[in-house]
């Protein structure tokens, strides 16, 4: 369950919106509606952890995993499509990147190597050595051809970029997924 206790976002003197509480419950689906400029994208930013309210908290329950598509089909064009959607999984993507890190590190200590064994026993506890194929089969899934798995984004059609930010929400098998106008 994602709940969203007394949220209050106020810029300068005008709030944004005030005191919003609500529960979102397991099963359901959910729907915000407003005029443009409302703040409906700035309210899931703050039910996503993206951005902090003036006031008020958001909570997950513990052991849920929560994705967010985003708005933003154009932040990841420099990187390999098969790299933004294992982003989707956060913190395999930090682990994958840390270890990464070390072994590219001609200075790396033997500390420093004992730490990546520890980050290699977490990464394959988190399904990390076959991250890419399921990813792939995600991404055919949505009608991304393989050939376009290890390009960069910037080689992705505009209308199938969204496609690529599904796959990479929904790459973390999430209870929760916030699709922030899916169109």
């Amino acid at each position: 369950m994602l709940t969203a206790s007394s949220i209050t976002l106020q810029f300068a003197s005008k709030p944004l919106f005030e005191n919003v509480n609500v529960k979102f419950g397991d099963g359901n689906r959910y729907g915000l509606i407003g005029a443009n400029g409302c703040g409906k994208s700035t309210f899931m930013k703050i039910l996503a952890g993206e951005l902090e309210p003036t006031a008020g908290n958001v909570s997950l329950d513990p052991g849920e995993r929560m994705a967010w598509l985003r708005q933003d089909q154009f932040g990841y064009e420099d990187q390999r499509v098969l790299d933004v959607v294992l982003q989707g999984h956060a913190e395999m993507w930090r682990v994958m990147q840390e270890k990464d890190a070390i072994y590219m590190n001609p200075e790396a200590s033997e500390e420093d190597y004992l730490h990546a064994a520890e980050l290699e026993a977490k990464f394959g506890e988190m399904g990390g050595y076959d991250a890419e194929a399921r990813a792939g089969q995600l991404l055919l899934g949505v009608g991304i051809p393989t050939e376009q798995h290890n390009g960069t984004m910037s080689q992705i059609a505009p209308g199938f970029k969204l496609r690529v930010l599904l796959t990479q929400a929904l790459f973390s098998n999430p209870d929760i997924l916030l699709l922030d106008e899916p169109t």
